[in-house]
C-alpha cells in the first residue's frame, strides 16, 4: 500500500493542554487541547491541577524512529504513561513547529512560516504563565529557535553553547524547584542526523543520549518535586528523512517529517 498516512492530532493542541493541566486559560489563538492529556492528568492528580511541568524538546525525533528503534526508548517508556501520535505543521522546520507548539496557533496565525527566527509577538504559553504570576524558564543552546523566538518576555532564559551545559542547568533548576514550567531544548540528534543521516552511528548515539537525559530528568523530578503534581513530557517538534549523499533533512509534507510521538509522565505529589 503506497498511501501516505499522517497522524490526525496536531501539535497545535499541546499549548492549551499545558495551560489546561495547570488550571490556566489558553493562549489567545490556541486550538483545542489534547483531551486525552487533560483527562490523564485529571485522573492521575485526583482532579487537582499540575503545578510543575517540564517539557523536554529533543529536535527531529520522528515517529518512525520510535517504531524502528523502540528498544532505544526504554527510559522514555518507563517514565511516562501516555503516548500520543501527533502531526507536525508545514513547513516542518524547527522555528515553525515550536512556535505552533507553544502558541497553539497554526503558522498562518502565529506568523512564522519559513525557517526564520523572529521574536514572536503572538501570545504564548509563557505569556499565560507570566500573567498568572507563575514562573517559566527556557533552557537552550545559543542560536537555536527556542533560544530566539520566545525572547523579550519577563521570564528566565538560560542559553549555553553546548547541550551538556544546558542539560546541567536544567538539572540544577529542578533541584532548586523555583520554576513552574521548564522547557529544555536539545538539538544534538538534529545536528548530527543532518550530517550523517537519521540512522547514522553518530545520530543514533545522539538519540541514545537524549533518552538518557530524559531518564535523568525523571529521576530528579521524582526526588525533588515530591510536593508538587508534576508533568514530564518528551516532546519533539518534527521528524526527519534521509536524502542523497547520506545526509538527513526535514521540512517536507511526508509522514517521515510530519509524524511524531509525544510521551507524558504524571507524578502526583507525595506530601
Amino acid at each position: 500500500m503506497d498511501e501516505m498516512i499522517f497522524n490526525t492530532l496536531s501539535i497545535s493542541a499541546v499549548s492549551s493542554a499545558i495551560t489546561g493541566m495547570m488550571g490556566l486559560p489558553s493562549t489567545h489563538l490556541a486550538e483545542k487541547p489534547l483531551s486525552s492529556l487533560l483527562k490523564a492528568a485529571d485522573y492521575r492528580f485526583g482532579r487537582e491541577k499540575a503545578d510543575r511541568v517540564f517539557m523536554y524538546n529533543p529536535d527531529a525525533i520522528a515517529l518512525w524512529l520510535f517504531q524502528k528503534y523502540t528498544h532505544m526508548f526504554e527510559e522514555v517508556l518507563l517514565n511516562t504513561s501516555l503516548a500520543i501520535p501527533l502531526a507536525s505543521v508545514m513547513p516542518s522546520v524547527t522555528p515553525v513547529c515550536f512556535a505552533t507548539m507553544y502558541t497553539g496557533a497554526f503558522p498562518d496565525k502565529h506568523g512564522i512560516t519559513t525557517y526564520t527566527k523572529p521574536v514572536l509577538k503572538t501570545d504564548t504559553v509563557f505569556d499565560v504563565l507570566i500573567r498568572a504570576g507563575r514562573k517559566p524558564a527556557i533552557v537552550s543552546t545559543s542560536g537555536d529557535s527556542i533560544s530566539m523566538i520566545f525572547l523579550e518576555r519577563e521570564m528566565d532564559y538560560f542559553i549555553y553553547e553546548t547541550e551538556g551545559e544546558a542539560n546541567e542547568k536544567a538539572f540544577e533548576l529542578i533541584e532548586k524547584d523555583k520554576h513552574d514550567l521548564i522547557v529544555l531544548y536539545n538539538g544534538s540528534y538534529d545536528s548530527r542526523m543532518h550530517k550523517v543521516a537519521p540512522e547514522g552511528k553518530e545520530a543514533l548515539q545522539a538519540l541514545s543520549e537524549n533518552v538518557k537525559t530524559f531518564g535523568k530528568i525523571s529521576d530528579l523530578i521524582k526526588t525533588n518535586w515530591t510536593s508538587h503534581n508534576c508533568v514530564l513530557a518528551f516532546a519533539p517538534d518534527h521528524g526527519c528523512h534521509e536524502i542523497d549523499a547520506g545526509c538527513g533533512s526535514h521540512g517536507l509534507y511526508m509522514p517521515q517529517d510530519i509524524n511524531i510521538m509525544h510521551f507524558y509522565g504524571f507524578y502526583p505529589k507525595k506530601s
